[in-house]
C-alpha cells in the first residue's frame, strides 16, 4: 500500500505540477529558519498548514495566508506532506511521538521531512516510529543559515529512502538551491555535523590568525586580502570575515547581531562530539572548538553570532 501511494503521489506531483502545487503541506516550527522557509512554500504556490508552540511565531504566517492550527497532531491530521524546523532533538522526539504529536494523527502513505539538525540516532528512531504507521521519514537539514532560507537558497543534505527522494526534492527545491540525496536515514544529519565542526575550528583558527596578524602590526582588511589570495583561505576568511570592519554585511560588521548563533554552533558540537564518542573516531580540535564555544556561552556569547569568538579571543587576552 505505501508503494502504491508513493508511486501515485510522485507521478501526480511531477506530471500535473500546477494541481499538485494545491495539496497543503504541514509545516512545525516557525522560528527565525521555520518562518522564511515556509513563506517560500507559500510563494510558491503551496497552501501552508502550520503550528508552532509559540502562538506570537504564527503570526506572520498566518496574515500571508497559512492556516494555522494547535498542535502538530492537528497538522498530520490535515496534510500528508509535512516538514519540521526545531531546535534540537527533545523537541523533535515531542513533536513527532508526544502527546499532541505528528504520529498520533498521521496519515498512510505520508511523507515527513525533519530539517533540524539532530543526533542522527534520533532520526532513525522517528523513522521506524513513522515506518509502523505507514509514513515515511526522512532527515534534511539545512546549511546557509537566515540570509539563505529567506531567499530560498538554502542546501538540504537528505536522508532517507532513496525511492522518496523525487517527492522530498519537490517541496525542498522551493525553500533551497541545493538539494542532496546523502543516503539512507540520518546521512543528511551526518553531513551536517561534519560540516559544522570543519566551520567551527575553522573559524576559531581564522580568528587567531586575524588576532595575530593585527598584534603583529598589519592591517586587517590587507592580511584578509592576503590570506584570501593564499592557500589559507577559507569560507570564515574571504565570506564571513570576524573581524569587525573587514566585511560589509556579515554580523562582525553588526556587533555580531543576527546569523548562526554561538548557543547553535555549541549544540552542532556537542552532536560531532557524541557520534565521535559512539564511533570512536579521534576529533581533537573538534572537541577543543566544543569546548571553546561552550566556554562562550557561559560568558555571555550565546545569543551572538558564532565569529564572536574573534572577540572571545580578543577579551581573553585582556584587550
Amino acid at each position: 500500500a505505501v508503494c502504491y501511494h508513493f508511486t501515485f503521489r510522485t507521478n501526480y506531483n511531477l506530471s500535473t505540477r500546477s494541481m499538485a502545487s494545491k495539496t497543503q503541506v504541514g509545516f512545525v516550527g516557525l522560528g527565525n529558519m521555520g518562518n522564511p522557509m515556509a513563506k517560500n512554500l507559500l510563494k510558491n504556490g503551496y497552501p501552508v498548514i502550520a503550528t508552532d508552540v509559540f502562538p506570537e511565531s504564527c503570526k506572520e504566517i498566518q496574515e500571508l495566508g497559512a492556516q494555522i492550527v494547535d498542535n502538530p497532531a492537528e497538522v498530520a491530521d490535515k496534510a500528508d506532506r509535512i516538514i519540521t524546523m526545531l531546535p534540537s532533538s527533545p523537541n523533535v522526539i515531542d513533536v513527532y511521538t508526544g502527546p499532541s504529536g505528528i504520529l498520533k494523527k498521521v496519515k498512510k502513505g505520508s511523507l515527513l521531512i525533519d530539517s533540524s539538525t539532530i543526533d542522527p540516532a534520533v532520526s532513525k528512531e522517528m523513522a521506524a516510529a513513522a515506518e509502523k504507521l505507514g509514513a515515511v521519514f526522512m532527515d534534511a537539514p539545512v546549511s546557509g543559515g537566515v540570509g539563505a532560507a529567506t531567499s530560498g537558497k538554502l542546501t538540504f543534505m537528505v536522508g532517507g529512502v532513496e525511492e522518496e527522494f523525487t517527492a522530498a526534492k519537490e517541496l525542498l527545491s522551493c525553500m533551497g538551491a541545493n538539494v542532496v540525496y546523502c543516503g539512507q536515514v540520518g546521512t543528511g544529519q551526518a553531513a551536517k555535523i561534519c560540516n559544522n565542526m570543519l566551520l567551527a575550528i575553522g573559524m576559531i583558527g581564522t580568528s587567531e590568525t586575524m588576532n595575530l596578524g593585527i598584534r603583529l602590526g598589519l592591517d586587517p582588511k590587507l592580511l584578509a586580502q592576503i590570506l584570501n589570495m593564499s592557500s589559507g583561505r577559507c569560507w570564515s576568511s574571504d565570506t564571513y570575515n570576524p573581524v569587525p570592519g573587514v566585511m560589509e554585511g556579515v554580523p562582525s560588521g553588526n556587533n555580531y547581531q543576527g546569523g548562526f548563533g554561538t548557543q547553535l554552533m555549541a549544540k552542532d558540537l556537542g552532536l560531532a562530539q557524541n557520534t565521535a564518542t559512539n564511533t570512536k573516531t579521534p576529533v581533537p580540535l573538534g572537541s577543543l572548538a566544543h569546548q571553546i564555544y561552550r566556554m562562550m556561552c557561559a560568558r555571555g556569547y550565546a545569543s551572538k553570532d558564532f565569529s564572536s569568538v574573534f572577540q572571545f579571543l580578543r577579551e581573553e587576552e585582556g584587550q
